[in-house]
């Protein structure tokens, strides 16, 4: 055999090889006959491609039980992913709502990309919780208590479906965003609501009480300034570690947090119940005040005589002299309220407490600023994108 002879061969040899390799990597071999290995269409898929690091961890947590029985308890599951390049100076550090996991930050009911996604192509490093006792997260029997869970009804009423299903608050036919175009839209038996209802997690009351001490232990073990993306439960959550940890929050975007303050809403009477919430202004747990409130007897208020508009409640505002929430005073925040959601009765008290407590609090309803049918779960909606660029954009040009 001569060398070109040789060379030949080998070339033939090689440009075997390739296509072998590239179709076992691709799942399409040579062998039309031969199954790939890739998910069917039923099962959709998206590129990761902007990730170049991630990884999971657990903080918070303690021993609990008598010797030699000792359990971990209130650990939180954490999942990290890092950019391919680093643009952004803080990190994004995602709190969810109730009934809710880090899954709803990475994956749209149909399939497509999440916030965390599209944060990630913006150059933020990003992290998700699962909070304890929920999702990835143990939940321990003896101390975590009864379990709650809603039904197909509730999620739909609320959330999905409220039009279709007996919803009744004043905006809901405003929503028109649920990424479905089912005759059943956001209800059982359309394929997206059938597929969201099955990531909708069991709850523990008094989430908060395990949640803030390990979101604490989450930006101590970050070690720098971050920003908090909080929705509805995870607004109490955001507002107590902020509170705690203001030197660790650059800043805070607040989408319909849990509220209002003080006092609990019937949202289809758009009144209120007589029924204390929220009992230390924003959150049913301690916060640094000044002068310092030692109780929540401290904090004296009055009902405003009218509300801004219609479809929304009045607010309750302290009295003078005002405690300010002094800890907070520099983190810039951003709380946001859908056009078509439940939250609105009651979405605009939460920063008037803040603006009045000293914290400057950008409060959004998202129709006036030309985005239009979103719900309380915003982010899972088929205008997400939309919704998460206006967050961005507001975030580059809020937080310095």
């Amino acid at each position: 055999m001569n060398s070109r002879t040789w060379k030949s061969g080998c070339a033939v040899l090689f440009a075997g090889l390739a296509v072998l390799i590239a179709g076992t990597r691709f799942g399409a071999l040579a062998d039309d006959k031969t199954p790939s290995a890739m998910p069917p269409a039923s099962i959709p898929t998206f590129s990761t491609g902007d990730i170049a690091r991630e990884a999971i961890f657990y903080v918070g947590g303690q021993y609990e039980g008598a010797p030699g029985k000792e359990v971990m308890h209130g650990a939180m599951y954490v999942e990290v992913m890092v950019p391919k390049k680093i643009s952004k100076k803080y990190p994004i550090v995602f709190f969810h709502g109730n009934g809710q996991t880090g899954a709803v930050w990475r994956q749209t009911p149909d399939g497509r990309p999440g916030w965390a996604y599209y944060l990630l192509k913006q150059g933020y490093v990003v992290y998700m919780v699962d909070y304890p006792a929920r999702g990835r997260s143990p939940y321990v029997p003896d101390l975590d208590g009864k379990l709650g869970l809603r039904t197909a009804q509730d999620l739909s009423q609320i959330w999905t479906g409220p039009t279709l299903s007996g919803g009744n608050f004043p905006r809901m036919k405003l929503y028109t965003q649920w990424p479905s175009d089912s005759p059943k839209k956001g209800t059982m038996g359309d394929p997206v609501f059938d597929f969201f209802i099955k990531g909708q997690m069991q709850f523990i009351g008094g989430q908060d009480k395990l949640a803030v001490p390990a979101g604490i232990a989450l930006l101590d073990q970050i070690g720098s300034p971050v920003i908090l993306i909080t929705h509805s439960q995870g607004g109490g959550i955001g507002f107590n570690v902020a509170d705690a940890r203001p030197k660790l929050v650059a800043g805070m975007v607040a989408i319909e947090p849990g509220g209002p303050q003080i006092g609990v809403v019937d949202t289809a009477k758009v009144a209120y119940t007589g029924r204390i919430g929220n009992a230390w202004g924003i959150t049913n747990m301690p916060m640094h005040y000044e002068p310092p409130v030692n109780s929540p007897d401290d904090l004296k208020t009055y009902l405003e005589e009218k509300s801004d508009r219609p479809d929304e409640v009045p607010c309750y505002m302290q009295k003078e002299p005002v405690h300010k929430l002094v800890g907070m005073k520099d983190i810039r925040i951003l709380s946001i309220s859908a056009e078509g959601t439940y939250h609105r009765v009651f979405d605009a008290c939460i920063p008037k407490w803040l603006n009045q407590a000293g914290v400057h609090d950008d409060f959004i309803r998202l129709e006036d600023v030309g985005i239009h049918g979103n719900m309380h779960e915003m982010f899972l909606d088929r205008n997400s994108d939309v919704v998460i660029k206006f967050i961005d954009d507001w975030m580059r040009k809020n937080i310095k």
